[in-house]
């Protein structure tokens, strides 16, 4: 688990994309995993969480999609 002391998401992209499953905690935010490369929506959360995983995923997809036009 890599911990990161600031939300920082283009980091945490892509430390998500590089190891396709695991966790990570962030600051403020708490513990958050993911898998196949995608973050996964607690089921209880605050709603700054689930904003972030939402955001993180979208920046995912724009990450994939430029790889993918190159």
């Amino acid at each position: 688990m890599r911990v990161f002391p600031v939300y920082a998401p283009k980091l945490i992209a892509k430390h998500a994309r590089i190891f396709l499953k695991g966790a990570v905690w962030v600051k403020d935010l708490g513990r958050l995993e993911f898998e196949r490369g995608r973050f996964l929506l607690p089921g209880k959360g605050l709603p700054k969480v689930k904003q972030a995983v939402i955001e993180l995923n979208q920046l995912l997809d724009q990450q994939t999609h430029e790889a993918s036009s190159v």
